[in-house]
């Protein structure tokens, strides 16, 4: 079982429910911008940490902490601080665009067909990383994908996006509840004889 699939089991098994959580859409909480012009075919075996879009649906990670892809540095490049998500600009089904992962550390060079969301500090980027692939955001923004055999999401649609907030601390532990969760079945996952 991959990632993706037990992760939406899990986060529609779960339900976590308080009366403090607000809804809002995702323009006021956040600014966006786009990941700059990298492919695979700028893949090399040392430079700067890559990240592009393609590794969101061979990875499944909701929280990504290091790198295994390098490039050549362009100029332009649109580096992470640690903070942000990224989501697909495209895809070839509304499925596969509706996702996210939150990018934890600093310098990693953000590819092309990435759309780069930098949320406020009252929106804590790991929960809102499961919340746009797993949780209830993740038919909305699934909703908003526009497109027959190639699907876009843009910018204008992520901020009209409406999204359901916890208090802080609460995001925080709801995010490293399925972080680690993800870990321990990927753990196990590892440890079974093939």
């Amino acid at each position: 079982m991959s990632a993706y699939p037990r992760t939406r089991w899990l986060a529609r098994t779960i339900r976590l429910t308080t009366s403090a959580w607000e809804q809002r859409k995702l323009g006021e909480i956040a600014s966006f911008a786009k990941g700059s012009g990298y492919s695979k075919a700028d893949i090399r075996e040392s430079g700067v940490p890559l990240f592009l879009y393609g590794r969101m649906y061979t990875q499944y990670e909701a929280a990504v902490d290091s790198i295994d892809t390098y490039a050549t540095p362009k100029p332009g490049t649109l580096y992470s601080k640690g903070n942000e998500l990224v989501v697909p600009a495209s895809g070839e089904s509304v499925e596969d665009i509706a996702r996210a992962s939150a990018i934890r550390r600093a310098g990693i060079a953000l590819g092309g067909d990435l759309n780069v969301i930098y949320p406020q500090n009252m929106a804590v980027p790991l929960f809102l990383a499961y919340g746009l692939s797993y949780g209830s955001s993740q038919k909305l923004l699934a909703q908003r994908a526009q497109g027959k055999t190639v699907v876009h999401i843009h910018a204008s649609d992520l901020e009209e996006l409406n999204v359901d907030l916890p208090s802080v601390p609460e995001q925080q532990a709801i995010g490293q509840f399925f972080s680690q969760l993800d870990s321990l079945i990927t753990l196990h996952q590892r440890k079974q004889p093939r």
